[in-house]
């Protein structure tokens, strides 16, 4: 455990699952699975996000407290964004965003640059990189903190407005970064390119690390002349859902870079080993909370997400 606090920036939402189960409804968001789990993992977080002042924002707010994450909350006067994901078949869920996920915007004022200052990292998931004003106003703030960055650029289709300024805005924070986590679906949407192709240019525009994650395949750390691969974990009990995998293992491997500063291929390799774990464990319940394999200790593993 950690007393450094990590300072993580970018979506908070209600996740809307409809599949043949019926509907239900999550507190969610990239960016706030991330910092969620980093509170789980021991690390104090405190998210700043776009929050409606409404009755979904008083559950993200309720969700926050309970976890013991805090929230610098920009109000949105949409409304708490929200995303509608409709799964048929076993398939991969569609989504479709409301309208205050699409014109998402964080203010960073007085309260979330005296945030940034007093952190020992800050972790950016699901931002709208495509914004020039608002990459900016993100990339002075991140000079004014002087923290180490951590960036999953998680582009969505359904909030994608300009893929070119959305590479050019996560390009331009990205590098010299601690960490970049990237996934197959990333570099297919916003570069047309295989996931190594990504993490290549990534490792050349000067990041420590990067977290390539492969779907099925596992996942990939290259950091400086280190490269590791791990598949993914087995572990008992049946996958219920994948939704929030990415960001665990994201999490996790933000803990173990602010609490341990991993160096060589041993190190480098039990990270990744413990982050694939952390994703396994969390595809065995439903929804994208963060679990750790001592979550399925002493359950009726044929029960775990019913």
């Amino acid at each position: 455990m950690t007393t450094a606090r990590a300072i993580v920036v970018g979506d908070a939402l209600i996740d809307e699952l409809r599949d043949d189960n019926g509907v239900r409804e999550f507190v969610g968001g990239a960016a706030l699975n991330v910092a969620v789990g980093l509170s789980r993992l021991g690390v104090p977080a405190t998210l700043i996000a776009m929050v409606g002042d409404d009755e979904p924002g008083s559950h993200i707010r309720s969700y926050l407290a309970d976890y013991g994450v805090d929230l610098v909350a920009t109000t949105s006067p949409l409304g708490t964004a929200r995303a509608v994901s409709t799964r048929t078949g076993g398939g991969e869920p569609e989504y479709v965003f409301n309208e205050a996920s699409q014109r998402r915007r964080i203010r960073f004022g007085d309260a979330e640059q005296k945030a940034m200052a007093d952190a020992a990292i800050v972790v950016v998931s699901c931002f709208a990189f495509d914004d020039a004003e608002q990459t900016a106003d993100l990339a002075a703030a991140l000079a004014a903190a002087g923290a180490p960055v951590a960036i999953d650029p998680n582009p969505r289709t359904g909030m994608l407005h300009d893929k070119d300024a959305f590479v050019r805005g996560f390009e331009s924070l990205a590098t010299g970064a601690a960490l970049v986590k990237v996934g197959e679906d990333d570099a297919a949407l916003l570069y047309g390119q295989p996931l190594d192709s990504l993490r290549s240019r990534l490792v050349d525009l000067g990041v420590a690390a990067v977290l390539a994650t492969e779907g099925a395949s596992g996942a990939t750390i290259e950091a400086g002349d280190v490269v590791v691969t791990h598949p993914v974990s087995t572990l008992p009990g049946r996958i219920v859902d994948t939704m929030g995998a990415g960001d665990a293992a994201f999490a996790a491997t933000v803990e173990a870079v602010l609490d341990r500063e991993p160096s060589g291929e041993d190190e480098w390799a039990e990270v990744l080993r413990a982050a694939m774990d952390v994703a396994a464990a969390t595809c065995r319940f439903e929804g994208a909370l963060l679990r750790t394999p001592a979550a399925l200790e002493a359950l009726d593993l044929d029960r775990i997400g019913t």
